[in-house]
Protein backbone atom coordinates (compact mmCIF):
# COMPACT_ATOMS: atom_id res chain seq x y z
CA UNK A 1 0.00 0.00 0.00
CA UNK A 2 3.23 2.14 0.76
CA UNK A 3 4.71 1.78 -2.59
CA UNK A 4 1.43 2.25 -4.43
CA UNK A 5 1.01 6.06 -2.52
CA UNK A 6 4.68 6.47 -3.23
CA UNK A 7 4.02 6.25 -7.03
CA UNK A 8 0.22 8.08 -6.60
CA UNK A 9 2.50 10.75 -5.03
CA UNK A 10 5.46 10.87 -8.17
CA UNK A 11 2.50 11.10 -10.98
CA UNK A 12 0.53 13.71 -8.89
CA UNK A 13 4.19 15.69 -8.51
CA UNK A 14 4.96 15.12 -12.38
CA UNK A 15 1.44 16.21 -13.01
CA UNK A 16 1.27 19.79 -10.36
CA UNK A 17 4.80 20.62 -12.76
CA UNK A 18 3.17 19.99 -16.29
CA UNK A 19 1.27 23.49 -15.76
CA UNK A 20 0.90 26.21 -14.48
CA UNK A 21 -1.81 26.70 -11.91
CA UNK A 22 -4.93 27.31 -13.94
CA UNK A 23 -5.51 30.16 -11.42
CA UNK A 24 -2.52 32.19 -13.11
CA UNK A 25 -3.53 31.14 -16.48
CA UNK A 26 -6.67 32.64 -16.08
CA UNK A 27 -5.33 35.98 -14.45
CA UNK A 28 -2.90 36.33 -17.13
CA UNK A 29 -5.98 35.71 -20.44
CA UNK A 30 -7.67 38.12 -18.59
CA UNK A 31 -5.30 40.57 -17.79
CA UNK A 32 -4.07 39.78 -21.91
CA UNK A 33 -7.56 40.35 -22.81
CA UNK A 34 -7.81 43.82 -21.09
CA UNK A 35 -4.32 44.98 -22.91
CA UNK A 36 -5.50 44.42 -26.24
CA UNK A 37 -6.55 47.80 -27.22
CA UNK A 38 -2.97 48.93 -26.10
CA UNK A 39 -1.20 46.24 -27.93
CA UNK A 40 -3.38 47.45 -30.98
CA UNK A 41 -2.07 50.94 -29.98
CA UNK A 42 1.51 49.61 -30.09
CA UNK A 43 1.00 47.89 -33.37
CA UNK A 44 -0.49 50.64 -35.10
CA UNK A 45 2.52 52.95 -33.79
CA UNK A 46 5.30 50.90 -35.21
CA UNK A 47 3.41 50.25 -38.59
CA UNK A 48 3.51 53.72 -39.05
CA UNK A 49 6.78 54.76 -37.94
CA UNK A 50 8.81 51.58 -39.14
CA UNK A 51 12.31 51.95 -39.67
CA UNK A 52 14.81 49.69 -41.11
CA UNK A 53 17.40 46.79 -40.54
CA UNK A 54 20.18 48.22 -37.91
CA UNK A 55 18.10 51.59 -37.92
CA UNK A 56 15.79 50.80 -35.04
CA UNK A 57 16.45 53.24 -32.79
CA UNK A 58 13.01 55.65 -32.12
CA UNK A 59 11.58 51.59 -32.09
CA UNK A 60 13.94 50.64 -29.62
CA UNK A 61 13.56 53.50 -27.00
CA UNK A 62 9.58 52.94 -27.05
CA UNK A 63 10.45 49.27 -26.08
CA UNK A 64 12.94 50.38 -23.80
CA UNK A 65 10.80 52.65 -21.97
CA UNK A 66 8.12 50.24 -21.84
CA UNK A 67 10.08 47.61 -19.96
CA UNK A 68 11.90 50.13 -17.76
CA UNK A 69 8.17 51.69 -16.54
CA UNK A 70 7.65 47.41 -15.42
CA UNK A 71 10.62 47.24 -13.79
CA UNK A 72 12.69 45.17 -16.09
CA UNK A 73 15.89 45.27 -16.08
CA UNK A 74 17.07 46.62 -19.29
CA UNK A 75 20.17 46.65 -21.88
CA UNK A 76 19.92 49.01 -25.18
CA UNK A 77 22.75 49.09 -27.89
CA UNK A 78 22.76 45.83 -27.85
CA UNK A 79 23.88 44.20 -31.46
CA UNK A 80 23.59 47.78 -32.66
CA UNK A 81 19.95 48.63 -31.69
CA UNK A 82 18.79 45.73 -30.00
CA UNK A 83 16.77 45.77 -26.29
CA UNK A 84 17.42 42.78 -23.72
CA UNK A 85 14.65 42.89 -20.83
CA UNK A 86 14.99 40.43 -17.58
CA UNK A 87 12.64 39.81 -15.28
CA UNK A 88 13.38 37.58 -12.40
CA UNK A 89 10.34 35.37 -10.75
CA UNK A 90 10.51 35.35 -6.78
CA UNK A 91 10.60 31.00 -7.05
CA UNK A 92 13.42 29.01 -8.81
CA UNK A 93 13.03 27.24 -12.19
CA UNK A 94 14.51 27.71 -15.86
CA UNK A 95 15.44 31.06 -18.12
CA UNK A 96 13.44 31.24 -20.61
CA UNK A 97 13.92 33.88 -23.68
CA UNK A 98 11.35 35.34 -25.72
CA UNK A 99 12.37 36.93 -29.01
CA UNK A 100 10.45 39.73 -31.05
CA UNK A 101 12.15 41.20 -34.42
CA UNK A 102 11.90 45.08 -35.08
CA UNK A 103 12.75 46.09 -37.95
CA UNK A 104 10.88 46.87 -41.36
CA UNK A 105 11.56 46.73 -45.08
CA UNK A 106 12.19 48.92 -48.07
CA UNK A 107 8.32 48.40 -49.55
CA UNK A 108 6.29 51.53 -50.70
CA UNK A 109 3.19 50.71 -48.36
CA UNK A 110 -0.03 50.39 -50.77
CA UNK A 111 -3.33 50.63 -48.95
CA UNK A 112 -5.97 53.19 -47.12
CA UNK A 113 -4.81 52.27 -43.24
CA UNK A 114 -4.88 55.32 -41.17
CA UNK A 115 -2.10 54.34 -39.71
CA UNK A 116 0.05 53.14 -42.89
CA UNK A 117 3.81 54.88 -43.28
CA UNK A 118 4.53 57.64 -44.87
CA UNK A 119 8.40 57.24 -44.01
CA UNK A 120 11.09 57.64 -47.21
CA UNK A 121 14.34 56.17 -47.37
CA UNK A 122 17.36 55.87 -49.69
CA UNK A 123 17.97 51.92 -49.89
CA UNK A 124 20.82 50.72 -52.44
CA UNK A 125 20.92 53.92 -53.95
CA UNK A 126 16.93 54.43 -54.63
CA UNK A 127 14.48 55.93 -53.21
CA UNK A 128 11.90 53.96 -52.10
CA UNK A 129 8.98 53.35 -48.76
CA UNK A 130 9.84 51.81 -45.62
CA UNK A 131 6.90 49.40 -44.29
CA UNK A 132 6.31 46.83 -41.79
CA UNK A 133 5.51 44.36 -44.68
CA UNK A 134 6.41 41.38 -42.84
CA UNK A 135 4.49 41.61 -39.61
CA UNK A 136 7.26 42.51 -37.22
CA UNK A 137 5.48 45.25 -35.83
CA UNK A 138 2.86 43.08 -34.05
CA UNK A 139 5.60 41.04 -33.05
CA UNK A 140 7.07 43.33 -30.98
CA UNK A 141 3.34 44.66 -29.92
CA UNK A 142 2.67 40.92 -28.55
CA UNK A 143 6.18 40.60 -26.89
CA UNK A 144 5.30 44.05 -24.66
CA UNK A 145 2.28 42.86 -24.32
CA UNK A 146 3.85 39.45 -22.64
CA UNK A 147 6.28 41.42 -20.33
CA UNK A 148 3.50 43.50 -18.94
CA UNK A 149 1.04 40.81 -17.62
CA UNK A 150 4.10 38.60 -16.56
CA UNK A 151 5.74 41.51 -14.73
CA UNK A 152 2.75 42.50 -12.48
CA UNK A 153 2.36 38.55 -11.89
CA UNK A 154 6.33 38.74 -10.93
CA UNK A 155 5.77 37.22 -7.36
CA UNK A 156 4.38 34.10 -9.16
CA UNK A 157 6.89 33.64 -11.95
CA UNK A 158 9.15 30.24 -11.48
CA UNK A 159 12.66 31.30 -12.81
CA UNK A 160 13.46 34.16 -15.62
CA UNK A 161 12.42 35.83 -18.32
CA UNK A 162 14.75 37.54 -20.80
CA UNK A 163 12.78 39.46 -23.02
CA UNK A 164 14.38 39.71 -26.90
CA UNK A 165 13.68 42.09 -29.41
CA UNK A 166 16.13 42.07 -32.11
CA UNK A 167 17.36 44.26 -34.85
CA UNK A 168 17.82 43.30 -38.55
CA UNK A 169 15.72 40.15 -38.99
CA UNK A 170 15.81 41.04 -42.17
CA UNK A 171 19.28 41.10 -42.81
CA UNK A 172 21.87 43.72 -42.23
CA UNK A 173 22.76 46.66 -44.46
CA UNK A 174 25.92 45.34 -46.97
CA UNK A 175 28.74 45.83 -45.07
CA UNK A 176 27.32 45.44 -41.47
CA UNK A 177 27.04 42.50 -39.33
CA UNK A 178 23.26 42.80 -37.23
CA UNK A 179 20.29 40.19 -36.54
CA UNK A 180 20.24 37.28 -34.33
CA UNK A 181 23.48 35.95 -35.10
CA UNK A 182 25.15 39.19 -33.85
CA UNK A 183 22.69 39.02 -30.86
CA UNK A 184 24.52 35.38 -30.30
CA UNK A 185 27.92 36.58 -31.00
CA UNK A 186 27.12 39.38 -28.14
CA UNK A 187 25.94 37.32 -25.88
CA UNK A 188 22.35 37.36 -25.80
CA UNK A 189 21.99 33.73 -24.26
CA UNK A 190 24.68 33.84 -21.27
CA UNK A 191 24.44 36.30 -18.09
CA UNK A 192 22.08 34.52 -17.18
CA UNK A 193 22.38 31.46 -19.33
CA UNK A 194 19.41 30.81 -21.37
CA UNK A 195 17.56 27.20 -20.99
CA UNK A 196 14.83 27.44 -23.60
CA UNK A 197 13.74 30.10 -26.40
CA UNK A 198 10.15 31.02 -27.76
CA UNK A 199 9.49 33.09 -30.62
CA UNK A 200 6.19 33.75 -33.06
CA UNK A 201 5.32 35.31 -36.37
CA UNK A 202 2.25 36.59 -37.83
CA UNK A 203 1.07 35.21 -40.98
CA UNK A 204 -1.31 36.81 -43.10
CA UNK A 205 -1.46 33.63 -45.22
CA UNK A 206 -3.20 31.51 -42.44
CA UNK A 207 -6.70 31.89 -41.06
CA UNK A 208 -7.43 33.80 -38.44
CA UNK A 209 -7.20 32.00 -34.91
CA UNK A 210 -5.16 29.04 -35.81
CA UNK A 211 -1.63 28.56 -34.03
CA UNK A 212 0.65 26.70 -36.83
CA UNK A 213 3.54 24.72 -35.80
CA UNK A 214 5.60 21.98 -36.52
CA UNK A 215 8.38 19.80 -34.69
CA UNK A 216 12.09 19.81 -36.18
CA UNK A 217 12.45 21.35 -39.43
CA UNK A 218 9.69 24.09 -39.76
CA UNK A 219 11.65 27.10 -42.09
CA UNK A 220 14.57 26.42 -44.14
CA UNK A 221 18.23 27.35 -44.32
CA UNK A 222 18.46 29.81 -46.46
CA UNK A 223 22.03 30.46 -48.54
CA UNK A 224 23.04 32.99 -51.61
CA UNK A 225 24.74 31.38 -54.41
CA UNK A 226 26.77 34.27 -56.97
CA UNK A 227 28.07 32.17 -60.20
CA UNK A 228 30.32 34.01 -62.22
CA UNK A 229 31.15 33.07 -66.02
CA UNK A 230 34.35 33.84 -67.64
CA UNK A 231 34.15 33.65 -71.60
CA UNK A 232 35.43 35.30 -74.18
CA UNK A 233 34.71 38.54 -75.54
CA UNK A 234 33.45 38.74 -80.14
CA UNK A 235 31.59 40.17 -82.27
CA UNK A 236 27.83 39.66 -82.06
CA UNK A 237 28.22 38.53 -85.95
CA UNK A 238 30.75 36.09 -85.28
CA UNK A 239 30.23 34.10 -82.20
CA UNK A 240 32.60 31.33 -82.98
CA UNK A 241 35.70 33.87 -82.62
CA UNK A 242 34.51 33.94 -78.54
CA UNK A 243 32.79 32.22 -75.70
CA UNK A 244 29.36 33.01 -75.02
CA UNK A 245 29.01 33.42 -71.49
CA UNK A 246 25.56 34.43 -71.84
CA UNK A 247 24.64 31.05 -73.70
CA UNK A 248 26.55 29.04 -71.12
CA UNK A 249 24.93 30.91 -68.43
CA UNK A 250 21.32 29.71 -69.98
CA UNK A 251 22.70 26.37 -69.80
CA UNK A 252 23.51 26.81 -66.06
CA UNK A 253 20.25 27.99 -65.05
CA UNK A 254 18.67 25.03 -67.04
CA UNK A 255 21.17 22.57 -65.20
CA UNK A 256 20.32 24.15 -61.75
CA UNK A 257 17.00 23.08 -61.79
CA UNK A 258 17.82 19.19 -62.29
CA UNK A 259 19.33 19.33 -59.04
CA UNK A 260 16.35 19.47 -57.19
CA UNK A 261 13.92 17.80 -59.28
CA UNK A 262 16.46 15.10 -60.58
CA UNK A 263 19.20 14.67 -57.81
CA UNK A 264 17.91 15.55 -54.17
CA UNK A 265 15.46 12.91 -52.39
CA UNK A 266 12.19 14.85 -52.20
CA UNK A 267 10.75 12.17 -50.59
CA UNK A 268 12.93 13.03 -47.74
CA UNK A 269 13.00 17.62 -47.29
CA UNK A 270 12.05 19.79 -50.01
CA UNK A 271 14.77 21.85 -51.41
CA UNK A 272 14.82 25.12 -53.57
CA UNK A 273 17.43 26.45 -55.89
CA UNK A 274 16.10 29.79 -57.32
CA UNK A 275 18.13 32.14 -59.61
CA UNK A 276 17.00 35.45 -58.99
CA UNK A 277 19.30 37.91 -61.31
CA UNK A 278 21.33 38.26 -64.00
CA UNK A 279 23.28 40.75 -65.05
CA UNK A 280 25.59 40.70 -68.91
CA UNK A 281 26.67 42.75 -71.78
CA UNK A 282 26.65 46.36 -72.53
CA UNK A 283 25.63 46.45 -75.98
CA UNK A 284 23.35 44.40 -78.62
CA UNK A 285 26.03 43.53 -80.80
CA UNK A 286 28.77 42.55 -78.61
CA UNK A 287 29.33 39.28 -77.14
CA UNK A 288 30.82 40.29 -73.61
CA UNK A 289 33.33 38.65 -71.59
CA UNK A 290 31.83 38.33 -68.75
CA UNK A 291 27.86 37.04 -66.74
CA UNK A 292 27.14 36.77 -63.22
CA UNK A 293 24.17 35.03 -61.65
CA UNK A 294 22.76 34.97 -58.35
CA UNK A 295 19.85 33.14 -56.37
CA UNK A 296 18.74 31.34 -53.18
CA UNK A 297 19.17 28.06 -52.04
CA UNK A 298 16.71 26.68 -49.65
CA UNK A 299 17.30 23.37 -47.75
CA UNK A 300 15.51 21.71 -44.52
CA UNK A 301 18.22 18.84 -43.78
CA UNK A 302 21.76 19.48 -43.53
CA UNK A 303 22.57 16.75 -45.34
CA UNK A 304 20.65 17.31 -48.25
CA UNK A 305 22.43 21.57 -47.87
CA UNK A 306 25.17 20.06 -48.29
CA UNK A 307 24.60 18.06 -51.38
CA UNK A 308 23.33 20.71 -52.82
CA UNK A 309 26.19 22.87 -52.36
CA UNK A 310 28.47 20.48 -54.43
CA UNK A 311 25.92 19.76 -57.29
CA UNK A 312 25.74 23.66 -57.64
CA UNK A 313 29.42 24.14 -57.58
CA UNK A 314 30.02 20.69 -59.99
CA UNK A 315 26.93 21.36 -62.18
CA UNK A 316 28.27 25.31 -62.77
CA UNK A 317 31.68 24.43 -63.39
CA UNK A 318 31.32 21.58 -65.68
CA UNK A 319 29.21 23.22 -68.05
CA UNK A 320 31.26 26.00 -68.47
CA UNK A 321 33.93 24.01 -68.90
CA UNK A 322 32.41 21.73 -72.10
CA UNK A 323 31.90 25.01 -73.56
CA UNK A 324 35.27 26.11 -72.92
CA UNK A 325 34.88 28.53 -70.37
CA UNK A 326 35.11 28.90 -66.68
CA UNK A 327 32.29 29.48 -63.95
CA UNK A 328 33.19 30.43 -60.34
CA UNK A 329 30.88 30.04 -58.09
CA UNK A 330 30.62 31.69 -53.96
CA UNK A 331 28.20 29.96 -51.67
CA UNK A 332 27.23 31.94 -48.68
CA UNK A 333 25.08 30.57 -45.75
CA UNK A 334 22.47 32.58 -44.65
CA UNK A 335 20.57 31.18 -42.36
CA UNK A 336 20.00 27.33 -40.89
CA UNK A 337 17.23 25.45 -40.58
CA UNK A 338 14.73 26.97 -38.24
CA UNK A 339 14.71 23.64 -36.33
CA UNK A 340 12.06 23.51 -33.50
CA UNK A 341 13.18 20.90 -30.11
CA UNK A 342 10.82 17.55 -30.55
CA UNK A 343 11.10 17.44 -26.18
CA UNK A 344 10.08 21.11 -26.42
CA UNK A 345 7.27 20.76 -29.04
CA UNK A 346 5.83 18.20 -26.85
CA UNK A 347 5.59 20.08 -24.02
CA UNK A 348 4.34 22.96 -24.72
CA UNK A 349 1.76 21.34 -27.42
CA UNK A 350 -1.16 21.19 -24.65
CA UNK A 351 -0.41 24.90 -23.51
CA UNK A 352 -1.04 25.84 -27.40
CA UNK A 353 -4.15 23.91 -27.59
CA UNK A 354 -5.46 25.09 -24.56
CA UNK A 355 -4.99 28.46 -25.23
CA UNK A 356 -6.42 28.62 -28.90
CA UNK A 357 -8.50 25.61 -28.90
CA UNK A 358 -8.00 21.68 -29.97
CA UNK A 359 -9.25 22.21 -33.20
CA UNK A 360 -7.23 25.96 -33.58
CA UNK A 361 -3.54 24.34 -32.94
CA UNK A 362 -2.29 22.88 -36.57
CA UNK A 363 0.29 20.87 -37.42
CA UNK A 364 1.82 22.11 -40.76
CA UNK A 365 4.03 20.90 -43.33
CA UNK A 366 7.90 23.16 -43.42
CA UNK A 367 7.65 26.16 -44.98
CA UNK A 368 10.44 27.41 -47.41
CA UNK A 369 10.94 30.59 -45.94
CA UNK A 370 13.73 31.39 -43.59
CA UNK A 371 13.58 32.91 -40.15
CA UNK A 372 17.33 34.38 -38.24
CA UNK A 373 15.72 32.65 -35.18
CA UNK A 374 17.16 29.37 -36.29
CA UNK A 375 20.77 31.02 -34.39
CA UNK A 376 19.26 30.87 -31.27
CA UNK A 377 18.00 27.36 -31.76
CA UNK A 378 21.84 26.29 -32.65
CA UNK A 379 23.01 27.39 -29.46
CA UNK A 380 19.86 26.33 -27.02
CA UNK A 381 16.51 24.24 -27.22
CA UNK A 382 13.77 26.41 -29.17
CA UNK A 383 10.31 26.35 -30.59
CA UNK A 384 8.56 28.66 -33.16
CA UNK A 385 5.65 29.05 -34.30
CA UNK A 386 2.83 30.42 -36.75
CA UNK A 387 0.21 33.27 -35.65
CA UNK A 388 -2.62 33.08 -38.32
CA UNK A 389 -4.01 36.92 -39.44
CA UNK A 390 -5.68 36.53 -42.45
CA UNK A 391 -8.47 38.75 -42.51
CA UNK A 392 -11.91 36.30 -42.93
CA UNK A 393 -13.02 38.57 -45.75
CA UNK A 394 -9.87 38.08 -47.64
CA UNK A 395 -9.71 34.96 -49.82
CA UNK A 396 -6.99 33.05 -48.49
CA UNK A 397 -5.75 31.59 -51.73
CA UNK A 398 -5.36 35.19 -53.06
CA UNK A 399 -4.55 37.10 -49.65
CA UNK A 400 -1.15 39.86 -50.48
CA UNK A 401 1.39 37.76 -48.88
CA UNK A 402 4.37 39.00 -46.81
CA UNK A 403 7.09 41.31 -48.37
CA UNK A 404 4.62 43.24 -50.33
CA UNK A 405 2.97 46.12 -50.95
CA UNK A 406 -0.35 45.20 -49.84
CA UNK A 407 0.60 43.50 -46.77
CA UNK A 408 -2.54 43.22 -44.69
CA UNK A 409 -2.66 41.34 -41.43
CA UNK A 410 -5.90 41.29 -38.63
CA UNK A 411 -5.36 42.89 -35.40
CA UNK A 412 -7.05 40.68 -33.73
CA UNK A 413 -4.14 37.89 -34.17
CA UNK A 414 -2.38 40.09 -31.85
CA UNK A 415 -4.93 38.57 -28.71
CA UNK A 416 -4.21 35.37 -30.27
CA UNK A 417 -0.30 35.55 -30.07
CA UNK A 418 -0.32 37.37 -26.60
CA UNK A 419 -2.43 34.56 -24.96
CA UNK A 420 -0.73 31.73 -26.84
CA UNK A 421 2.78 33.33 -25.63
CA UNK A 422 1.74 33.29 -22.25
CA UNK A 423 0.48 29.84 -21.88
CA UNK A 424 3.37 28.54 -23.32
CA UNK A 425 5.96 30.59 -21.19
CA UNK A 426 4.06 30.08 -17.84
CA UNK A 427 3.87 25.87 -18.45
CA UNK A 428 7.53 25.78 -19.28
CA UNK A 429 8.05 27.36 -15.83
CA UNK A 430 6.06 25.08 -14.42
CA UNK A 431 6.90 22.15 -16.07
CA UNK A 432 10.66 23.31 -15.46
CA UNK A 433 11.43 23.97 -12.12
CA UNK A 434 14.91 24.11 -10.82
CA UNK A 435 15.52 22.40 -7.90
Amino acid sequence: MKKVFCILLSLFSLVAYAQAPSKLINKAEQMAKELEPKVIEWRRHFHQYPELSNREVKTSAKVAEHLKSLGIAVTTGVAKTGVVGILKGSKPGPVIALRADMDALPVTERNSLAFASKEKTIFNGQETGVMHACGHDAHVAILMGVAEVLAKNKNELRGTVKFIFQPAEEGPPAGEEGGADLMVKEGVLENPKVDVIFGLHVRSISPLGKIEYRPLGLMAASDWFTIKVYGKQAHGAAPWMGVDPIVVSAQIINGLQTIVSRQMELTKEAAVVTVGRINAGIRENIIPEYAEMAGTIRTLDDEMQKQVHEKIKLTATKIAESAGARAEVIIERKTPVTFNDAGVTEKVEASIKRAVGEQNAVRVAAQTGAEDFAFYQKKVPGFFFFVGACPPEIDLATAPSHHTPDFMMDERSLLTGLKTMLNVTLDYMYLQQKK
